[in-house]
């Protein structure tokens, strides 16, 4: 399978699950994964919500940033990957002056 994220539009929205700020992506959906390359602009957060349709995985490429599962907070740089198992609560906030930008992979179970 190959999927061109350039022949993908980027959307741009605000206060992702009742987060801050503004978020950009562009997102591949199908019955077995959701795969999205993500940026949480400068000042923005995804706010706390359960993750239901699978392991939630966050890859970062670029800025730093705060991850919160299950009320455990971790720190995200560049190389780092959150995860949120499927069933718990996270969080993810952009805490420097840089879009935080990930890739986050959800394989759906």
């Amino acid at each position: 399978m190959r999927i061109d994220f350039n022949e993908i539009d980027s959307v741009t929205f605000p206060g992702m699950d009742n987060g801050t700020g503004m978020m950009s992506a562009r997102m591949y959906n199908d019955d077995s994964y959701r795969i999205v390359p993500t940026a949480i602009h400068p000042g923005g957060s995804i706010g706390t919500h359960t993750q239901n349709s699978g392991d939630d995985m966050n890859y970062v490429i670029s800025g730093t940033g705060k991850a919160f599962c299950d009320g455990v907070e971790e720190t995200l740089r560049p190389g780092v990957m959150h995860i949120c198992p499927k069933g718990s609560e996270h969080s993810i906030i952009n805490t420097g002056e840089e879009d935080l930008v990930m890739l986050t992979i959800v394989v759906k179970k």
